[in-house]
This record gives C-alpha cells, sequence and structure tokens, in this order.
C-alpha cells in the first residue's frame, strides 16, 4: 500500500513515515502542496496525508484539488487546526477523516486502516511479508520457510514480524525492545537475547542459509547471505 504525506515540518514528516514504513507500507514525502499535487498527479496512492497550514498554499485547496481530480483516493487531512469551523471546511473540500495535531501514532494508524477498508483498498493486498524462503501470513497469524510450517508464541511472531518489516537493517537491543515490548521494558534485562535465540532455533536450524544473523556490538540483522 502506498501512501503520500504532504507535511512541511520535516520531523513530523519523518515521524509519520518511519512509523508507516514499521507497518508496511510505502510512503513518499512532499514538503509543499504544489509537490504534493505533482507526486499525487504523477504516481498512484492507495491514501493521502495532508496537513492544512502549508509554506506556498493552503492543505483545503489542495484537498478540494486532489479530491477533483483522484475522487477515488481517500484524503486524512493532519492539523493542529483545532476549530469546528476549521474541521467543517476540511470536510466540505472533500476529507475523509480529520485528524487534529497532536496526535497518537496508534490513532493516525488505525484511522488509516478503515479509511483504506472503507475504500476498498486494503482487501486488494494480502498481508504477507517475505524475505528468502521465509514467510509471515499476518492476517492468519502463520510462519513458513519453504514448505514447512513454523509455531511460535505471540511474542516470536511479533519479533519476527519486526525483523521481516526491517530486513537487512541491524536492529539494537533497544530498537527490538521498544517495538516488540513496551516503554516500561527493563533494558538491563536479556530477555531480547533469549528471544532472538528462540527465534533463531525455530526459523534456521535445519536450513543451510541462516537469516538471523548477529552483529557483535551492535545487535541482530535478519538478510539472506
Amino acid at each position: 500500500m502506498k501512501i503520500l504525506i504532504i507535511e512541511d515540518e520535516q520531523k513530523v514528516a519523518s515521524f509519520i513515515k518511519e512509523g508507516l514504513e514499521e507497518n508496511g507500507y510505502e510512503v513518499k514525502v512532499a514538503g509543499t502542496g504544489i509537490s504534493g499535487e505533482k507526486m499525487a498527479g504523477s504516481h498512484t496512492f492507495d491514501l493521502i496525508v495532508l496537513d492544512i497550514i502549508l509554506p506556498d498554499i493552503s492543505g483545503f485547496e489542495v484537498c478540494r484539488r486532489l479530491k477533483r481530480d483522484l475522487p477515488d483516493t481517500p484524503v486524512l487531512i493532519l492539523s493542529a487546526r483545532a476549530g469546528t469551523t476549521d474541521k467543517l471546511t476540511g470536510f466540505d473540500a472533500g476529507a475523509d477523516d480529520y485528524l487534529v495535531k497532536p496526535f497518537e501514532f496508534a490513532e493516525l494508524l488505525a484511522r488509516i486502516k478503515v479509511l483504506l477498508r472503507k475504500s476498498g483498498k486494503a482487501e486488494s493486498t494480502p498481508q504477507i511479508l517475505t524475505v528468502a524462503d521465509l514467510e509471515l501470513d499476518l492476517d492468519r497469524k502463520i510462519a513458513r520457510r519453504g514448505n514447512i510450517e513454523i509455531e511460535l508464541t505471540a511474542r516470536e511472531f511479533n519479533l519476527l514480524e519486526y525483523f521481516m518489516r526491517n530486513p537487512g537493517k541491524v536492529l539494537s537491543r533497544n530498537d527490538i525492545a521498544e517495538h516488540v515490548w513496551d516503554a516500561s521494558f527493563d533494558f538491563g534485562t536479556n530477555v531480547v537475547d533469549v528471544y532472538v535465540n528462540f527465534l533463531r532455533k525455530k526459523i534456521d536450524r535445519g536450513f543451510d542459509r541462516k537469516l538471523i544473523h548477529t552483529k557483535t556490538g551492535f545487535g541482530y540483522v535478519l538478510e539472506d547471505k
């Protein structure tokens, strides 16, 4: 699924982009309304996240143009302008949803999923991650390598999903803990190492090609080499 972010605040755009990519979306960013329109016109996107306060043109006007030219593409307005008048203006411009800054990323992600589901776009994309001969079915919660189904606990499944969303990227123990556990995780424990070893035994044992590798002093990486 491809998402376009039209947002001039670089930190906000980077935060959203990173979060969406970790959840399996392909993301492009435009820093102005005009560049966003051009990008939307020259590429196919499944959804557009649009800021209102842009350096060159009002986001409301951008929304009107986008919905005129791409009526089937959902537009989610993301703005610090929280007044009822602003929201009504956004919906009158054709926005499919309106989320006020500051926001929780989990809520943004949930709203994006709802819009994609309503538009029928989400149904056309199977939720399957693949690295080499390893496959992870996110809908059915099944891991398979070759023709062999691998039984995983819920935590192991989440850990493998995080690895497979970041193939070739070295993930530190802190990275893994923050994404697979939670903010209250005790970083002084060796739980991450233990679970990585559990997972490694399940997906690499019996195969000539090993997929989970240790980068001494840095962390772990999932890659086919």
